[in-house]
């Protein structure tokens, strides 16, 4: 199977942005997006999947964090796609339920080319310290319309807006690395239409 690391840079009038992602890692992690609590997740993001990933972002923070945020899943989501190339040799989907304290979420994806997200969370609160929650929903939908994902999040349960959001981005890194651990000799395509 090729190497399945991309490096990319995305510049607006709004974020500038360098990432790396090594889809087949050990879950080294670098990230400084101006949001610590985006860091923390990203960081959670990495470890839980077995991913290597770099991030230097800087974003009109001062505005609020709908930019920086949005564009960290914009570029992460074109890192996974470009990454996983034609798709070849993957098992192609993955899912995970998992509990963070409180917290039970089921994340469930589709590494279709075809994206879509449903997000089924709601929050006990608007914020997580300084943090707007429904900032969760804007980056899964970036990642998932960038990466081509049907992407389904659940919460099942929680109360903390913290575990709530943390569930997720564990689930996601773990339904993540199971759709897209390697299968047979790598050059089949897991579709019937012979093409994603």
């Amino acid at each position: 199977m090729k190497k399945r690391s991309v490096t990319l840079k995305r510049t607006t009038k709004e974020t500038d942005i360098s990432l790396t992602l090594n889809m087949d890692g050990e879950g080294h992690c670098h990230v400084d997006s101006g949001i610590p609590f985006l860091d923390h997740m990203l960081t959670n993001f990495a470890i839980h999947g077995a991913f290597d990933l770099e991030l230097s972002a800087k974003g009109d923070i001062e505005v609020d964090d709908h930019h920086t945020v949005e564009d960290i899943g914009i570029v992460l989501g074109q890192a996974i796609s470009q990454a996983l190339g034609e798709r070849k040799g993957i098992t192609r989907y993955g899912e995970a339920t998992l509990p963070m304290d409180d917290a039970l979420v089921g994340v469930y994806l589709d590494l279709s080319n075809r994206p879509y997200l449903c997000y089924k969370v709601t929050y006990p609160t608007p914020k997580s310290g300084n943090f707007d929650l429904e900032l969760v929903e804007e980056f899964f939908r970036a990642i998932s319309h960038n990466a081509g994902i049907s992407l389904h999040i659940h919460r099942i349960c929680g109360k903390n807006g913290h575990h709530i959001v943390e569930a997720i981005f564990k689930g996601f890194a773990r339904a993540l690395a199971e759709a897209t651990r390697p299968v047979g000799n790598g050059s089949t395509i897991p579709s019937s239409k012979g093409i994603l």
